[in-house]
């Protein structure tokens, strides 16, 4: 049974962070970084039907949205195979790897591939119109990968772009989720 109290307690501390620094991107990136890599340090905590993989394409699961809208929490799960398109983001955002490995494509506002770099577990990445926006993510091995993400806003209802690999156009997209409930992080009966 998944440990589900390293979530809520990530949670509240996401939510004491965006209290104090909630308009300072650089210490929300600093210190989120912090907390995510504390919370993907530990793989006890995410309840299974939230690292569950489908053959259609990735998984984006809401793990948790704070009532304002100022940060979610979501795990994305990608079978060997699994890539995004190029894509933005348009918000803060820290992308820790919990299992398996992922591959990260970056472009740059021309849709110019700049880099590229492997994250292994326990690696966690920004992404930012400040520090580099967009990329490409794809599962980096032979087994399920599975990331936790949190981003400065309701990422699944948030307007980004994909773009055009060839002629780097850009297309509005909203994500959404594939899930729709999300965990119970408040029962604690079972403590």
């Amino acid at each position: 049974m998944a440990d589900i109290s390293r979530l809520r307690g990530f949670v509240q501390d996401m939510t004491r962070l965006v209290e104090r620094h909630g308009a300072d991107e650089p210490a929300m990136l600093d210190a989120g970084e912090k907390l995510l890599k504390a919370l993907i340090a530990q793989d006890d905590w995410l309840p299974d039907e939230y690292a569950a993989p489908s053959r259609e394409s990735y998984r984006q699961y809401l793990l948790y949205c704070d009532p304002l809208e100022r940060f979610s929490v979501a795990s994305f799960v990608w079978m060997p195979g699994h890539r995004t398109p190029i894509h933005d983001h348009t918000v803060w955002g820290l992308v820790g790897v919990m299992r398996g490995a992922e591959l990260c494509e970056e472009f740059s506002s021309s849709i110019k591939k700049m880099n590229s770099h492997a994250s292994k577990p326990g690696d966690v990445d920004r992404v930012s119109p400040s520090v580099g926006d967009i990329h490409v993510v794809s599962n980096a091995g032979t087994e399920t990968a599975v990331s936790i993400h949190v981003y400065g806003a309701n990422i699944g209802a948030v307007r980004r772009h994909t773009f055009d690999p060839e002629t780097g156009k850009p297309k509005d997209f909203v994500s959404g989720y594939h899930n729709t409930a999300v965990p119970n992080l408040w029962d604690r009966s079972k403590e």
